[in-house]
């Protein structure tokens, strides 16, 4: 199933969207990327899962080649989440599932408690519920670096994708995500400072829903974060997956599109 690429008017500008599948008729999958990425992150899992369910996955304000929200106000999660129905909207008005990964697993509860209506579950790789003292050590080491001619930036960005890399992860999807941090220039930290800023809500927003949710936890830095959202999901389950780490939705998109697909099957059983 080939992906395509579409724009659509947003509040910022243009946001950029990638598809796959073609009923939209059903209910859809909504890809919500991390920070600094982009839609780019869902290719290879949107090949799979848009076999059977149309699939949807916006860039970011700021981020892939959606355009640059201004410096200030401060671009936010509940904006993130806002451009989220923008976009779906514009492909369809039926319910949708939410996949999120890292700051999209903050952006798909936000978007959940904008419209409940719409959602019918969660997918969620990561649920990063973090005390202050974490959120402090985080901003701290995703500060904006500056531009220098030792190129800094580059070497710092190349050793922690390096550092996140999951098993089986091969360079060349190293480099691809790599150059995803490059997209936005200067803002290319907007999306971790936005992620940062919701953390204290992020907990109490996860406890409001009432849809099902599955927690993906890789072996990643938000893994021990991860485990403390059991006691605040109604309606959660987390799903253990330690041979998994940064890089799985491409190294392992059939095995996640089934997980994904399975989800997404018992929710309409029971509905």
């Amino acid at each position: 199933m080939s992906v395509t690429r579409h724009f659509v008017d947003g509040p910022y500008g243009q946001l950029h969207v990638r598809t796959a599948g073609r009923d939209a008729r059903q209910p859809a999958l909504v890809c919500l990327h991390m920070s600094p990425k982009s839609s780019w992150q869902f290719t290879d899992l949107m090949t799979e899962v848009g076999k059977q369910r149309f699939t949807i996955a916006p860039d970011n304000p700021g981020h892939g080649e959606s355009a640059l929200p201004p410096p200030e106000p401060h671009v936010t999660i509940e904006d993130f989440a806002r451009c989220v129905w923008t976009a779906v909207d514009a492909f369809t008005t039926a319910p949708v599932f939410l996949l999120g990964s890292h700051t999209g697993a903050l952006v798909a509860v936000e978007a959940a408690c904008q419209r409940p209506e719409r959602v019918l579950g969660i997918v969620s790789q990561s649920a990063p519920v973090m005390t202050p003292e974490e959120v402090a050590q985080f901003e701290g080491a995703y500060e904006p670096i500056p531009l220098d001619e030792a190129g800094t930036r580059f070497r710092v960005l190349w050793e922690r994708v390096l550092e996140h890399r999951g098993p089986d992860m091969p360079l060349s999807l190293c480099a691809e995500s790599y150059t995803e941090n490059f997209r936005s220039g200067d803002a290319y930290e907007w999306g971790h400072r936005a992620a940062f800023a919701y953390a204290a809500t992020y907990p109490k927003r996860l406890s409001q829903l009432d849809q099902p949710i599955l927690v993906i936890n890789v072996n990643d830095d938000l893994s021990e974060h991860s485990r403390r959202a059991d006691a605040l999901m109604k309606n959660g389950q987390r799903l253990e997956k330690p041979e998994w780490g940064h890089g799985f939705l491409s190294v392992h998109a059939t095995q996640t599109a089934h997980i994904v697909e399975s989800f997404c099957r018992d929710v309409e059983g029971r509905a």
